[in-house]
């Protein structure tokens, strides 16, 4: 379990990663700027990539070590492979509604506190971030340069990983472990209305 310090730390770098983001709809294509700023950018305009990416730093503390840092690991390298898919825009169908059905699941793995084995852990997230990464990827502006875009979007998808784990870390005690399953239902129900205005 990470220690005290780091999870400030994590709440701190989160938070100012979160309110940097002026509020908008995700996925609206409308980036300013190119290359590492609108990459970075990108996942804070997203409610659903926001609640996801911190579903899965709170799920991460649930499991324990080593989850704790291979699920945040695993999801934004796996996202980078999905953010070059999109753009060399290979078809992948779905991409909205797997975006919003990842906030369900991950969100229903943290409230029910579930505690599968690693490998399918891992799984479920990698699955996931494919259609994160996509969306990210379809959407960088065209002046941008790619990889300066995805190491944006990676950076950011980590403070908000970070975030999760952080506040996650409030589960040591018995009313903090009841606040992270109730931010993973609350979750779960978001991405329930995402995916509920998709269909």
């Amino acid at each position: 379990m990470p220690s005290l310090k780091y999870g400030t730390l994590g709440v701190t770098l989160g938070t100012v990663a979160i309110f940097s983001a002026s509020a908008a709809l995700a996925h609206t294509g409308a980036d300013q700027g190119d290359g590492f700023a609108s990459g970075f950018t990108h996942p804070l305009l997203g409610p659903d990539h926001i609640i996801a990416m911190v579903a899965v730093g709170l799920w991460g503390v649930f499991l324990g070590a080593p989850a704790i840092w291979v699920l945040p690991i695993v999801f934004p390298l796996v996202m980078a492979l999905g953010g070059v898919f999109g753009i060399i825009e290979v078809p992948l169908p779905g991409v909205e509604a797997g975006i919003a059905l990842s906030a369900v699941v991950l969100g229903l793995c943290v409230a029910l506190a579930l505690k599968p084995p690693l490998w399918a852990a891992a799984l479920i997230v990698g699955a996931f971030a494919i259609f994160h990464g996509y969306a990210h990827g379809t959407e960088m502006p065209a002046a941008s340069n790619a990889v300066s875009y995805a190491l944006g979007f990676v950076v950011a998808t980590g403070l908000l990983h970070l975030f999760g784990i952080a506040f996650g870390n409030l589960a040591r005690w018995p009313v903090g472990r009841f606040a992270v399953r109730a931010a993973g239902a609350f979750i779960a129900l978001a991405g329930g209305v995402f995916l509920s205005g998709i269909a």
